[in-house]
């Protein structure tokens, strides 16, 4: 077939050329960069990753095609794929379809052909930005262009990706609510493989819905947003943490600070791929899974300061003696599985509370 060029637009006026591939549409997104050297299909599902163009700074992607049991959520959740070279003959005995395929079928954009890390070098000094793709072809001058990235706002993420109505996931002896702001699947296979009774709940649950259920312990899940904007969520996080112990990460770690009185700011370019995390607990170094814009820049007083960045030492984990957050994601997918001794914690969190 017939390649088409594309551009990539970015807010501060820089262009990148490239060829087109999956669904070809104009398209305008936030554009970040992910070092994950593998799972680039557990990103294209990551909820948390909606309303966003993805740069991958590995150069090579789609080498061992897609397969519909790694996904992280029912489909693709990104607004365009933005890769050095995408590999056109896939080749693993698990693979299903190509990832061309699997972005067209799923109306996402892909370019290929950009100097990803060029790309990734500016987004690391001038910060996450909008931008915008367009087709070689385009009649739109750059002004237009050019307002409409300025203009652009993702408002809704978290009620396009979360449940819209309660489910249970697993059975189980301990009793986990999980408040969906998108939650990964890996996430809700973490508490079910430690004998927990998952059921996931609407990110717009009342908090006298889920405390009628009586669980041991409340989840906040990871997800897209500015917490910041998030203030009827924050409402009813405070109410559950009156009555519940409360474990959460990612966006969930955030909004947990805001309603305990700390301070989310945002970081100029994100952490999205594999960085490493101190634990303050036991002194250790662990490689982690991220995928956040959004970080807690003071936790609440009466909180600890469990993790920390070690590239940035902004704060990865935070506890006291009913809540527990990290800011990391412990289930990799992709990235390292050393991390998952954090659901064992939740869980001991939960039993400590009930005990006491």
């Amino acid at each position: 077939g017939e390649t088409m060029k594309g551009k990539l637009i970015l807010q501060n006026g820089m262009e990148f050329e490239g060829k087109l591939f999956g669904h070809i549409h104009e398209a305008i997104g936030e554009v970040v960069f992910n070092t994950s050297m593998s799972g680039y299909q557990e990103v294209l599902t990551d909820p948390a990753s909606y309303g966003q163009f993805v740069v991958m700074t590995y150069p090579l992607i789609g080498n061992y095609g897609i397969n519909l049991d790694d996904s992280e959520s029912d489909s693709p959740k990104l607004k365009a794929l933005i890769v050095r070279e995408k590999a056109n003959f896939p080749n693993n005995f698990r693979c299903e379809l190509e990832l061309d395929d699997y972005l067209k079928s799923n109306q996402v954009i892909g370019l290929e052909g950009v100097d990803t890390r060029a790309l990734a070098k500016i987004i690391r000094t001038s910060g996450t930005m909008n931008a915008m793709i367009v087709l070689e072809n385009t009649q739109e001058s750059k002004d237009q262009i050019q307002q409409k990235i300025a203009s652009h706002k993702i408002t809704d993420g978290i009620s396009k990706v979360s449940t819209k109505k309660a489910y249970d996931y697993s059975q189980g002896r301990i009793k986990v609510a999980v408040l969906d702001f998108g939650v990964k699947n890996s996430v809700l296979k973490n508490f079910a493989k430690r004998n927990c009774a998952v059921r996931v709940y609407p990110y717009n649950t009342t908090a006298e819905e889920i405390l009628k259920d009586n669980p041991d312990l409340i989840f906040l899940s990871d997800g897209p947003s500015n917490p910041n904007e998030e203030t009827a969520i924050v409402e009813q996080i405070k109410k559950l943490a009156a009555q519940k112990p409360i474990a959460a990460m990612c966006l969930g770690h955030q909004l947990l600070a805001l309603a305990f009185g700390g301070k989310v700011g945002k970081l100029t370019s994100g952490h999205f791929g594999g960085h490493p995390v101190k634990n303050l607990l036991d002194g250790r170094v662990y490689a982690t899974a991220q995928s956040h814009s959004y970080y807690v820049e003071e936790a609440p007083e009466g909180f600890e300061v469990t993790h920390i960045s070690v590239n940035d030492k902004t704060i990865e984990g935070m506890k006291n003696n009913r809540c527990y957050s990290v800011q990391f994601h412990p289930e990799g997918a992709p990235g390292p599985a050393e991390n998952e001794y954090v659901f064992d914690e939740f869980i001991q969190l939960a039993q400590e509370v009930q005990n006491a």
